[in-house]
């Protein structure tokens, strides 16, 4: 008798105890984050993918995501390992706040009355939303982050407990100290001792998990091709950059390393250890730069029945949209490439590292500079920066860009729509619809942002021994690609070299 599996989308729309006990049997890691069980018989609550013996479904309740299932007084599995779980990530307000607290928003220096007004809410607002959305209130969620986070510190590094406890953005090793014996019954220190940690103390080493499966090659391939040499590099089929992020009033430099552990399903990411205070943040960079909360079953469902894109979809499975570590940087580089190749805007880019970036040392030989920083970038004059190549229209365009970020045009409100980002980037000179579909996509993470102006896609998209097609006809055709036009445009890309990701793809004109 063949095995009933739900659709993702069913347990969505509700937690039905039958559906979610199928899901939790089939051991399925599509509904990996999507959902948490609680085991009546352990205390213990784990993710649907948890390897111990399945228990009975007398035993099991099931709870949204695990700030209920600890609201209700459970405690997170040692085995699978709740926090390593993807987040199930819808594209609406409560979810953007949601991501903003896994960020650290209302850690050390952060508070309700400022989540709320920069989310367009009062207080009260703020907590009936998240109360209704996700069963706990904001502080409860931020409670679990950090306990969450704390337990993945103490089981993947050997940071002292002070780091530990700030890390995860406990105000006190104290409180930290309380509210992990309070909630998981051991003290800290009981965790750690069972487990193997790295000793380089130079580094910290931790784990990403995703939804299986992950076309890790062809990440790196659509990364390699648009390198800003000298901040990032691809060696040995691993990602490596410097870090320049803000902590408090200053800033912390670093470097990180990225790997694919194929088998174990995730990605292993090394932290050079000056960066131990912003391990929150920066995890949350690199799970947005590298799609990890992608769900790459529900996309591939929605998109296989279009005959344009089912073939690269067979040959490509589990492609991510690749993301960005920084916005600031990927604007600047997709206002380079402009009208001319990738190729070109890629020597563009490390000749504008090359001349106004801050060089470091690292233990990587294509990492050796910081990319500059907005208000540095913005002080320089046209006629200095045009002489990295650009003309002065562009290098003026790149001088607007960096004020606007400067100026926080980057920092959207939570739940913002696309069409407000794009509306909001074409208030800069210089950049038109291409440009503000392409950082939208990348840097802002919006799944259905569709450069059509694209010559590439309109290319890929030709059918019946057409050259291409017209803006408007891509733009006809891509309605029923959305909400995951993003994906659409990654998939028409890579199949204009037969599953490659090609050497020209922006010859638009914003």
């Amino acid at each position: 008798m063949q095995k009933f599996i739900p659709s993702s989308t069913q347990l969505e729309t509700q937690l039905d105890h039958a559906i979610c006990y199928r899901a939790l049997c089939a051991k399925d890691s599509r509904f990996d984050g999507e959902f948490f069980v609680g085991v009546s018989t352990t205390g213990i609550y784990c993710r649907p993918v948890c390897r111990v013996k399945t228990p009975r479904a007398s035993s099991c309740t099931f709870y949204p995501n695990a700030s209920v299932a600890e609201a209700a007084g459970f405690r997170p599995c040692l085995r699978c390992r709740p926090e390593l779980a993807p987040y199930a990530l819808q594209q609406n307000l409560a979810y953007a706040i949601w991501q903003r607290i896994s960020a650290g928003a209302l850690n050390s220096g952060g508070n309700m009355q400022k989540l709320a007004h920069t989310s367009g809410l009062s207080t009260r607002q703020l907590q009936r939303l998240m109360q209704s959305q996700f069963g706990v209130s904001p502080v409860e969620l931020a409670q679990t982050t950090r306990l969450l986070f704390a337990k993945k510190l103490l089981q993947e590094t050997n940071l002292p407990m002070t780091e530990v406890a700030y890390s995860a953005g406990f105000g006190s090793v104290r409180r930290f100290n309380a509210l992990f014996l309070n909630r998981y019954h051991m003290a800290p220190g009981a965790l750690r001792r069972n487990e193997k940690v790295h000793a380089n103390s130079d580094v910290i080493t931790l784990r990403l998990a995703y939804r299986a499966p992950f076309a890790w090659d062809a990440m790196l391939s659509y990364l390699a091709g648009r390198i800003i040499a000298g901040v990032e590099a691809i060696e040995h089929k691993e990602y490596v950059r410097s870090v320049n992020i803000e902590y408090g009033h200053a800033r912390l430099q670093g470097w990180i390393k990225v790997a694919h552990l194929v088998k174990e399903q995730q990605l292993e990411v090394q932290v050079s250890n000056q960066l131990a205070p912003v391990l929150m943040a920066l995890l949350a960079r690199i799970r947005q730069q590298f799609d990890l909360d992608a769900n790459p079953t529900i996309v591939a469902s929605h998109l296989a029945s279009d005959s344009l894109l089912a073939p690269q979809l067979k040959i490509t499975p589990g492609l991510r949209v690749p993301g960005a570590f920084d916005r600031f940087e990927l604007a600047i580089r997709a206002v380079l490439g402009q009208q001319i190749s990738v190729a070109a805007a890629t020597t563009l880019s490390g000749r504008l590292v090359r001349q106004f970036g801050t060089s470091i040392t690292t233990p990587f030989t294509g990492v050796t500079h910081h990319f500059p920083e907005p208000e540095q970038l913005a002080r320089i004059s046209i006629e200095l920066l045009s002489q990295i190549g650009l003309p002065k229209t562009r290098a003026a365009t790149v001088l607007a860009v960096a004020q606007f970020v400067a100026d926080g045009g980057l920092e959207l409100p939570p739940g913002a729509s696309l069409a407000q980002a794009v509306t909001q980037l074409k208030s800069v000179r210089g950049i038109g619809e291409w440009t503000a579909q392409y950082i939208a996509l990348r840097a802002l993470r919006f799944p259905d942002a569709f450069p059509a102006g694209d010559l590439g896609l309109q290319k890929a998209a030709a059918e019946n021994n057409e050259m291409k097609i017209s803006e408007a006809q891509l733009l006809n055709r891509a309605n029923s690609w959305a909400p995951w036009r993003g994906y659409a445009a990654l998939l028409l890309w890579q199949s204009l070299q037969g599953g490659l990701v090609p050497t020209i793809v922006n010859h638009g004109y914003p």
